[in-house]
């Protein structure tokens, strides 16, 4: 019969113990490896023939067992793999003597251990190390997932992400992508004359975006916080300080559902640069977003699932209004166009109690656009000129009243940057902090009150400038070909088991 996982676990405490007895740590201080798996598998790429051995060079490697193949009492492999790369242990008693033997009795798929010898490849050809001396590193206790099965449940795999990572090579590769993509948002913003600026976490009055907070209280000095939901205007705050290129790559939190597209705690990076408007943030998104395709993939043509993606320059730019005005006939803005007008036109395209609960054409041009039109925009797309009753934060569009300078930007079907020429008129941002205070006051939790701090920093004066933040784990989705965000975040937020 197979055992039990308890069984198993309870086999692997006894050869720790039995390690222990024998004068041997099986949890071991550190070890001082020579190579790595991954460099010598490159070293000895074109070296060695099929049962060639190599007495003059010897290497010292540590790493997790894979896997382990005992054959009788004289000889044994063992798949050894660390961050590099896998390589194989050629175990056999010729070398190791009576050492062998408790090398095969005390080891288990898991355990981390320590092993030195020289260099051969096996008749199959297979690149070994011919171990003449071995150290346990790390006994586990507990079995490693079913390498045939590998770890398929999707829940386990998220609430257990190293296990995640260690049967699942994809996983890891996701991981180490999207390291490398912050790293590169990074330095191609440093390049820019961008300086990183940390701002607070805890916020006295939330900002900076429409979302529910997560509160929580200082109690020394008996305040009441919430967690911020953006870094927007602390960063703007030190634009009016005189910083004229600041970002920050940080922790959003927000109250919300979950969803494949929102997790409640997530990454975003907030720019925002003087004397620049809305069109110098598209140009810099889609030179940024394009450099790290072509730097990191190779190509500014993108597969996801089972479309491709031009991420090249120039990107689509078209008005939310033309959209909304293609896909329904109507336009918002003719006077000739009520409110109720509207809603009739729209009655059987849109849910009832939906229409019914937008107060304004331009909440109902923003609606419009998100249930008919959002989903349909595959390649990058730049969606400009939203309506200023959803943008508090916006500068008026210098063109088009009732309109700001704003854009979204839409790739697969979802939002993936915002931008807009940031508003410095103290004495309007304070009448739209206003009206959100007011649809706060009415019951909406994702409205934001009035943050006087940032008055009085806008009361100084802001530059002319323009803001842009993207969702950092969005463009990993975007990169890696990721289904659901819990996909590019290691430990996505769960409901706890019972």
């Amino acid at each position: 019969n197979t055992p039990s996982l308890s069984e198993l676990r309870e086999r692997r405490v006894e050869k720790a113990e039995a390690m222990r007895a024998a004068g041997v740590e099986p949890f071991a201080y550190g070890f001082e490896r020579s190579d790595e798996c991954g460099a010598l598998q490159a070293e000895y790429a074109d070296r060695l023939e099929p049962g060639e051995l190599e007495e003059g060079r010897r290497a010292k490697v540590c790493g997790r067992i894979m896997a382990k193949r005992v054959f009788g009492k004289k000889l044994a492999f063992l798949s050894l793999r660390d961050a590099s790369g896998e390589i194989q242990l050629y175990v056999e008693k010729a070398r190791l003597g009576d050492e062998m033997k408790r090398l095969v009795e005390w080891t288990d798929a898991g355990d981390f251990v320590g092993a030195e010898g020289c260099m051969k490849r096996t008749d199959k050809g297979e690149l070994s190390v011919v171990v003449d001396g071995w150290t346990m590193l790390t006994k586990a206790i507990a079995p490693l997932p079913d390498k045939h099965k590998g770890l398929a449940d999707v829940a386990k795999r998220y609430r257990h992400r190293e296990l995640d990572l260690i049967a699942n090579p994809r996983v890891r590769r996701t991981f180490e992508l999207r390291a490398r993509i912050t790293s590169a948002i990074r330095q191609k913003l440093d390049a820019q004359g961008f300086l990183e600026i940390e701002t607070p976490v805890l916020h006295a009055e939330p900002g900076g975006a429409e979302a529910k907070p997560f509160l929580t209280k200082h109690n020394a000095l008996d305040v009441d916080l919430a967690l911020r939901i953006a870094t927007e205007l602390h960063l703007k705050r030190l634009v009016v300080g005189g910083f004229e290129r600041v970002y920050e790559i940080g922790r959003i939190f927000r109250n919300e559902g979950v969803s494949t597209r929102h997790n409640p705690e997530f990454t975003s990076v907030e720019l925002y640069q003087a004397y620049a408007d809305y069109g110098d943030m598209m140009r810099l998104t889609e030179t940024l977003v394009r450099e790290l395709a072509t730097d990191l993939l190779g190509s500014a043509l993108v597969t996801y699932g089972d479309e491709t993606l031009d991420l090249s320059p120039p990107w689509r730019r078209v008005s939310m209004r033309d959209l909304v005005r293609d896909a329904t006939g109507l336009d918002f803005y003719d006077p000739a166009n009520s409110l109720d007008d509207l809603k009739t036109a729209l009655r059987g395209r849109l849910d009832d109690a939906l229409l019914d609960k937008q107060p304004t054409p331009g909440d109902l041009l923003n609606t419009c656009f998100e249930e008919l039109c959002e989903h349909d925009l595959r390649q990058p797309t730049f969606v400009t000129d939203y309506p200023v009753e959803v943008s508090p934060l916006a500068k008026p569009h210098r063109d088009l009243p009732g309109f700001v300078e704003r854009f979204e930007l839409f790739v697969v079907g979802r939002e993936l940057a915002n931008a807009f020429s940031e508003l410095s008129d103290p004495i309007d941002q304070r009448d739209r902090f206003e009206r959100q205070a007011r649809k706060k006051a009415a019951g909406d939790e994702e409205a934001c009150g009035v943050d006087e701090d940032f008055l009085k920093a806008l009361e100084h004066g802001l530059p002319p400038t323009a803001g842009l933040g993207i969702g950092i784990d969005r463009l990993v989705m975007l990169l890696t070909d990721s289904p659901s965000i819990r996909d590019v975040i290691a430990f996505p937020l769960l409901k706890p088991t019972t």
